[in-house]
């Protein structure tokens, strides 16, 4: 299989930088998700790796040769798109059987990898129908089944998962993990959905206005965000952020002084940072009745989630959310004191909201 290193990659279209300066390398037999909101380049940049975009500047290599003026046709990718993009007159067999009839394959080739790839994405039983007799599930993986027939270098995937339900969504990233890793296959997948990413992905790199903020394992980008944004945008519910001074070695929020965390005392002598925000995971804290030692706060609301509820604390204003268990039983306005886990809370330097631990980056 490929490796995919990019190296400076710029694109423009017109005035309008819609990436900067991509560095990014992804592993042979890799699954590289690329998270980020509507807007923030991700899919520009994965139609940068099959071809369709040339790219302003930078160059990209497969496996260190240079594919960068290469067609698309001639780089061995597959790519399925986010509306499927099925041939409405074509029977599932043809649909899927089209990328190798351009190639020009004999015919018993083609009807040997149409059924082997049909039965790895259990569609055996649907080759006769067209696509207007299958379910959104279905066409779904027909779209999958095409991108694979013709055994291709790299597996692109443009948010293919967006238009199905819930539950078949579920389904079918679980189906969509086993394959790649089955087939030994590099995987490239945009998604703006976090649950996603961390679900199916080896390396997530989270993107914004056309920059990479960080790139590292789901728990890396999860746990330790390098970024205010990157915490934000992992977790539902995102990670919670309050202003926070460090004073004396401990930091004060809103009156309430807790411990500063050890892993931070020596970075917090070392750069001299005294305004902070501290964030931390909403299953990293729980949530007690009356005041105690802790962020000290009033219940602004609950929700509950069946195994769980969801609380969320006013502090001097500043609301937190808190997993609490489904039994315990809270009341709007009830005084309450929040208490975090140490060793999972993350410090942001306020002015530039880079985590402190990569401020000197």
């Amino acid at each position: 299989m490929v490796k995919i290193t990019l190296k400076g990659i710029t694109k423009k279209f017109g005035d309008f930088t819609a990436l900067e300066g991509i560095n990014l390398e992804i592993e042979d037999r890799e699954f590289m998700a690329l998270l980020g909101p509507s807007g923030s380049g991700k899919s520009t940049l994965l139609y940068t790796i099959a071809g369709i975009y040339r790219p302003t500047s930078g160059r990209i290599y497969f496996d260190g040769r240079d594919v960068t003026e290469v067609p698309p046709k001639d780089r061995n990718v597959g790519l399925v798109f986010q509306n499927w993009a099925l041939y409405p007159h074509m029977t599932v067999f043809k649909n899927i059987a089209f990328p190798l009839e351009l190639r020009k394959a004999p015919k018993d080739e083609i009807e040997r990898k149409v059924r082997e790839v049909a039965q790895m994405l259990r569609i055996e039983n649907l080759l006769d129908r067209y696509p207007w007799q299958l379910s959104g599930g279905q066409q779904q993986r027909v779209a999958i089944a095409r991108a694979l027939v013709k055994e291709p270098d790299v597996l692109l995937l443009d948010e293919p998962l967006s238009n199905l339900d819930a539950l078949l969504r579920l389904e079918v990233r679980a189906e969509l993990k086993r394959l790649q890793k089955e087939l030994g296959i590099t995987a490239v997948y945009v998604t703006h959905d976090q649950a996603e990413a961390l679900a199916m992905a080896d390396r997530i790199a989270v993107i914004r206005e056309g920059e990479i903020l960080q790139v590292g394992t789901p728990d890396d980008v999860y746990y330790k965000p390098k970024y205010r944004f990157v915490g934000g945008f992992l977790g539902s519910p995102p990670m919670n952020f309050i202003e926070a001074e460090v004073e004396d070695g401990r930091l004060n929020v809103y009156g309430n002084r807790i411990p500063l965390p050890a892993q931070y005392r020596e970075i917090i002598e070392k750069l001299g940072v005294t305004e902070v925000l501290l964030g931390f995971r909403p299953h990293d804290a729980e949530v007690l009745k009356g005041r105690g030692e802790g962020l000290v706060g009033t219940v602004y609301s609950f929700e509950p989630l069946g195994r769980e509820q969801i609380v969320t604390v006013s502090v001097n204003g500043a609301f937190v959310k808190v997993f609490a268990p489904e039994g315990e039983h809270f009341s709007f306005g009830e005084p309450v004191t929040v208490r975090i886990r140490e060793d999972r809370i993350v410090l942001f330097d306020r002015k530039t909201e880079k985590a402190l631990e990569f401020l000197e980056e």
